[in-house]
């Protein structure tokens, strides 16, 4: 179990990554496009965070 976990925090932290670098390297984001973003960013780091939670457990 603690495989699949690891692999789930792997994967969520490279989408966080992934998405944090799409919003860095974009000049001309709109306003709600950026708020997407954050809102995105907000529930996969969420998600990490209960992930590594459970991995303690």
């Amino acid at each position: 179990m603690k495989g699949k976990v690891g692999k789930a925090i792997e994967y969520y932290t490279f989408k966080s990554n992934e998405l944090l670098a799409f919003v860095n390297v974009n000049n001309d984001l709109s306003v709600d496009k950026i708020i997407e973003c954050g809102e995105e960013l907000a529930v996969l780091e969420h998600k990490i965070t209960a992930l590594e939670v459970a991995k303690e457990n």
